[in-house]
């Protein structure tokens, strides 16, 4: 040994067990299926269902369940992650449309009001997160928060895109972004509770008109140049 330095100092890192590494990937696969079966459940029983429904839907115990979530928090954050992902995904493709930006805007605003449509329950349980003392803790329990938050962005960005298109100052793009998705999920949330028997399309009319008419003044090439 030289420079002092110690035999632990320079030994390899250990070695995983292939076992320990099969079974990591076992709890990853058993968690995913856990996680779909608690979305059927949901569509199921609704947005307050209890854990030994999931258990029953996914033909196992809650006692497993509890094995690969710590709570019912764990589990909602799971289920949130995956629907988090196909709102994202599916926004975020209905707004890559080509066409003029208030097209754009009115393609983001129904997808998003689809997916309420389509899957109400699961809407309402990912709205309302299971009571937990982690909910307080500092960067976790937000998930409705990052995912507004995440949207707003990326409408920002198609903001900033169209205003430097025109030479236009981009700096109240972001504002504008998350001002448009809490005023669509602020309808979505009132659409879903008060007004179900209205039709998505005229929800969305009704919100793609009244975004655009702000929107008109400032991100209209149009406007721009009056």
């Amino acid at each position: 040994m030289t420079d002092g330095a110690s035999e632990q100092d320079t030994a390899p890192p250990p070695r995983r067990d292939k076992r320990s590494s099969r079974w990591d990937e076992h709890r990853r696969a058993r968690r995913q299926e856990l996680t779909l079966a608690t979305i059927v459940a949901i569509r199921q029983f609704g947005p307050d269902v209890g854990m030994s429904q999931v258990a029953a839907q996914a033909r196992t115990s809650k006692t497993v369940v509890y094995r690969h979530f710590a709570d019912k928090f764990d589990l909602y954050q799971a289920v949130c992650e995956r629907v988090g992902a196909v709102i994202v995904a599916q926004v975020a493709e209905a707004m890559r449309t080509a066409g003029p930006p208030q097209h754009i805007l009115r393609q983001g605003i129904d997808a998003y009001l689809a997916l309420i449509e389509r899957d109400p329950d699961i809407y309402r349980y990912v709205m309302r997160p299971p009571g937990s003392d982690r909910t307080a803790t500092a960067g976790e329990g937000d998930f409705v928060g990052d995912l507004t938050s995440f949207i707003g962005d990326h409408v920002g960005e198609i903001i900033t895109t169209e205003l430097h298109r025109q030479g236009r100052d981009p700096a109240p793009a972001v504002t504008w972004g998350h001002a448009v998705v809490g005023m669509v999920r602020s309808v979505g949330d009132h659409w879903l509770t008060a007004r179900p028997e209205v039709a998505r399309e005229v929800i969305t009319d009704e919100v793609a008109d009244l975004a655009w008419g702000g929107l008109a003044r400032t991100v209209n090439s149009a406007a721009a140049s009056a």
